[in-house]
């Protein structure tokens, strides 16, 4: 099992801190790849709220994960760096690729892309948009995959749709011969897309074990459908996380995420409540908890140490996951 760790991004990610220092981002990277960790993940808002997760509709900063990625390209020197996920509509998918291909080579051939069809309204209207429906948005995604996908493996595509016109080639090519492409998402006819177009799979924050097991089975049953083995999709899995070296040591970490984190977001929130659907527990619960997830196909386990994506709370929460996750 290869561990990453979501990094820190917004103004809102660390408490009391706001706005946050691009230095501190870059220490966040240095220490998880000391740490052990194998990836660092970052998301793709043009503007960040937590109104979805129970907070308020406070706006925050955020920095941009791809001029961010070429930094940490160059900050870090062995942990893989990937994209969790793009929105499809933010940028043109030839232009998209074109960057994507230099972070690869500014890495050394360290980068996993993630691409997504947008959920989050305030990206669409930031950049003159209407929000499209569900289906348009991953037809959308869809073309976005064959042309991007395409540019970053053969370094050329010629491409006609709904969407998108293009006919481009990709100069320099990335480091590696064919930069992951995954798609992030839940849905019946996200994974048909997955199976038809992508090389991976992720989702995120809050899963059991058993309806993870249900998505994989329409996952595996579409790439049955359109001929593929199963086993050539690789699938990453985002997990709240949360962990401790005894009982008592995890209560008082949670009260400490409770108190740290923005209002709203864990109102009436318990310890018991908090455990389900994340990755949460003692060291040895944890170990076993992986195990489980090992054993329904997760290759890629990504933490999120905090109460909402990308937020960490502690460092020493950090650490203590680092110990007991790298290496299992």
């Amino acid at each position: 099992m290869r561990i990453g760790l979501a990094l820190p991004q917004y103004d809102c990610s660390l408490p009391g801190v706001s706005p946050l220092p691009f230095d501190t981002v870059c220490e966040w990277a240095a220490r998880a790849e000391s740490l052990g960790f194998d990836s660092l993940w970052l998301s793709d808002h043009l503007t960040w709220d937590l109104a979805k997760y129970g907070g308020d509709d406070t706006r925050y900063g955020v920095y941009d994960p791809l001029v961010l990625l070429g930094a940490l390209a160059r900050a870090t020197t062995r942990v893989r760096l990937g994209t969790l996920v793009l929105c499809e509509a933010l940028r043109p998918p030839a232009v998209l690729a074109k960057s994507l291909a230099a972070i690869d080579l500014l890495s050394g051939g360290r980068l996993d892309v993630g691409l997504g069809a947008g959920w989050y309204e305030p990206d669409y209207a930031a950049i003159g948009m209407a929000m499209p429906s569900p289906g348009v948005r991953v037809a959308r995604l869809a073309e976005a995959l064959q042309i991007v996908r395409p540019l970053l493996h053969d370094g050329a595509v010629d491409f006609t749709g709904r969407f998108h016109d293009v006919h481009a080639h990709n100069d320099p090519r990335p480091a590696q011969a064919a930069v992951p492409v995954f798609v992030g998402g839940k849905g019946d006819k996200v994974l048909r897309l997955i199976a038809e177009h992508a090389d991976g799979w992720n989702t995120c924050w809050s899963w059991t074990v058993s309806d993870y097991r249900e998505r994989v089975a329409v996952l595996d049953a579409a790439c049955e459908q359109v001929g593929r083995d199963p086993a050539t999709v690789w699938r990453s899995l985002g997990l709240y996380s949360l962990c401790g070296e005894s009982e008592a040591d995890l209560a008082r970490r949670f009260e400490r995420l409770v108190s740290l984190t923005p209002n709203g977001v864990l109102d009436g929130m318990t310890l018991a409540r908090w455990r389900v659907g994340r990755l949460v527990g003692t060291v040895d619960q944890v170990r076993e908890q992986v195990a489980q997830w090992a054993d329904a196909g997760v290759e890629t386990l990504v933490v999120g140490a905090g109460a909402v994506p990308f937020q960490l709370v502690a460092g020493d929460d950090v650490e203590l996951l680092a110990a007991a996750l790298t290496g299992v």
